[in-house]
């Protein structure tokens, strides 16, 4: 006989996104069980976040070093790949979730490891168990890397993002087969550890972005030695029985590699979740409302595999306003479901932040320039060279970016900002909250940054717009 439990939420997919869903619910006085058939601590922990930032991490800050008189002087070495490798490793904790069951033991989070799939209303099966849910059952299953309809290509036994991440020997000829952020991020790190790197994309760089940071990126790349072929990808792939990979484009022409990573979006891990016991398509991304709220009353979705914003700080964001929200609607306390609400995630329409941790940096929140206009605002754009701060000449000789806001004419105020240049990262919390809070320029020019710091830009821009 199949064993049966029943908590009040059951939550499939035990990475940040599903964590933070039933931490909140049960800090809201509820039961939860988290199902997960891989880590725990899912695709950021292991294969994506920690473990690409920490590749990264390290040719930053030689090249942050070399970038400043005195400091350039006294480094005389190159990368230590092994030690880079190993760094990588200890932050994606060697692939081994001790630490994350401990934290869910911690929070009073049960765990049923094994693949879960929904057979009904409220009950998701994992192998001969069935749990089912007295409130709500939340899928967290995030997304795959897509792999694109090339001949050749799937047989060709290519990189995704997660080898990209977990490699443990850097190939001397690498192709990326994209131009968003996995892939310029990868080119980056790969060709500071020594690959010679072949990046083809089909349109420009980072095409979500302002058209100056894919460009300012494209450069720096290609100043690291790297070939970036944009407007082009391959038509076919072919792994050779010494293992070179030959990447055939348009005209015929053939490029070698050791590896070839594909980066060129993603797809909903929900092929075999059992969607079609609840009238769902297999496969598909859940279409959730700004609660997260899926299906009826008790199927809810957050994190990548909504499609609403593929991000894990916008998903763990969704995580906090769905357990709450999940917690209230249990209890029957009110909801605030109005936008800007504690339980709805507002954000993910037109205030997302991101970084692109290339070289430089690049760093946005809301809508670019083009994405304002299409969306019918009355916009002025504001640029400024940030080398052109006094802050940033300290930070780095030759300081090379760019920074841009777009405002919204009619009510004075913020609908995006975009930073390209060195370490702008730390430049992005503060347009976040100038977007977000929706802050009138009037009231920006008595934001005082500090000086000499890079901020500075922010009096820059404002000076520039004019008062």
């Amino acid at each position: 006989m199949a064993e049966s439990k029943t908590y009040d939420v059951v939550v499939i997919g035990a990475g940040p996104v599903g964590e933070n869903v039933a931490d909140r619910a049960v800090k809201g006085g509820l039961s939860a069980v988290i199902v997960e058939k891989e880590l725990v601590g899912g695709e950021c922990s292991y294969w994506a976040c920690m473990p690409t930032k920490a590749l990264l991490r390290s040719s930053s800050a030689l090249r942050a070093a070399r970038a400043v008189g005195g400091a350039r002087e006294a480094v005389t070495g190159t990368l230590d790949v092994a030690a880079v490798l190993k760094r990588r490793d200890g932050f994606a904790s060697d692939w081994h979730d001790d630490g994350q069951v401990a934290w869910l033991e911690s929070a009073g989070i049960d765990l049923v490891r094994g693949h879960g799939r929904l057979a009904g209303p409220r009950q998701v099966e994992v192998g001969g168990v069935t749990l089912t849910a007295r409130h709500a059952v939340v899928v967290a299953t995030g997304s795959d890397a897509l792999l694109p309809d090339i001949p050749g290509l799937a047989g060709s036994d290519p990189w995704t993002s997660r080898e990209a991440a977990s490699a443990q020997e850097v190939p001397g000829r690498l192709a990326i087969i994209g131009g968003g952020v996995v892939a310029t991020e990868m080119a980056t790190a790969y060709a500071a550890l020594g690959s010679r790197v072949t990046l083809l994309a089909r349109g420009g760089l980072l095409a979500g972005n302002e058209p100056f940071a894919g460009e300012l990126v494209a450069a720096a790349l290609t100043e690291a030695g790297a070939a970036v072929r944009t407007g082009t990808t391959a038509t076919a792939v072919r792994r050779d029985d010494e293992g070179v990979v030959h990447l055939t484009l348009p005209g015929g022409e053939e490029i070698l590699a050791d590896e070839v990573l594909v980066a060129v979006g993603r797809t909903p891990r929900t092929r075999d979740l059992g969607l079609e016991t609840v009238g769902l398509e297999p496969g598909s991304w859940l279409d959730a409302d700004d609660t997260m709220l899926v299906l009826d009353d008790w199927l809810y979705a957050a994190g990548d595999v909504n499609h609403r914003a593929l991000l894990t700080h916008q998903g763990k964001y969704q995580a906090r306003a769905c357990g709450d929200v999940i917690a209230a609607r249990a209890q029957g306390k009110p909801v605030d479901d109005q936008p800007w609400g504690r339980h709805v995630a507002t954000a993910d329409h037109q205030a997302v932040p991101q970084v692109t941790f290339t070289e430089p940096e690049v760093a946005s929140v809301g809508l670019t320039a083009a994405a304002a206009e299409k969306a019918g605002y009355r916009t002025r754009v504001v640029d400024y060279e940030i080398g052109s701060v006094a802050g940033a000449s300290l930070h780095a000789d030759g300081y090379t970016g760019k920074a841009r806001m777009v405002v919204d004419e009619d009510r004075g105020v913020l609908l995006g900002v975009t930073f390209a240049g060195p370490d702008v990262a730390e430049l992005l919390q503060s347009a976040t909250i100038a977007v977000v809070g929706e802050v009138p320029l009037e009231r920006l020019w008595h934001a005082v940054p500090s000086y000499p710091t890079v901020s500075e830009v922010w009096l820059r821009l404002l000076e520039t717009y004019g008062r």
